[in-house]
């Protein structure tokens, strides 16, 4: 599998644009450049089953599961809906992403 270059990072605030999370909005908490996916928080929730340990009390562990990059868009800053990513070179040297709907910096 090609490893790509992601215009997502964490702390992003992300829409989810296909899947059965479709329309729902959350930060990126993780980012697995090797398989081209990112954790959401809140967003394709998982469902695990845990035994009791001595120090757990087991059952339903609900965990957020990890997200193909391709089905995330970044959220514009302004609006909060779906945008895609640009770069711009300030007047100083430095490399920003901007949003492409409105056009403002992303931090």
């Amino acid at each position: 599998m090609t490893q790509v270059k992601m215009k997502i990072k964490k702390g992003d605030k992300v829409v989810v644009i296909t899947g059965k999370d479709k329309g729902k909005t959350g930060e990126v908490t993780r980012v697995i450049l090797d398989e081209n996916r990112v954790v959401v928080s809140g967003v394709n929730m998982m469902t695990k089953h845990a035994k009791p340990t001595q120090t757990s009390a087991g059952g339903l562990n609900r965990t957020e599961a990890p997200i193909n990059v391709s089905n995330v868009a970044l959220a514009d800053p302004k609006s909060g809906k779906a945008t895609k990513v640009g770069f711009k070179t300030l007047d100083d040297g430095k490399k920003v992403r901007v949003a492409k709907k409105s056009g403002e910096t992303i931090a």
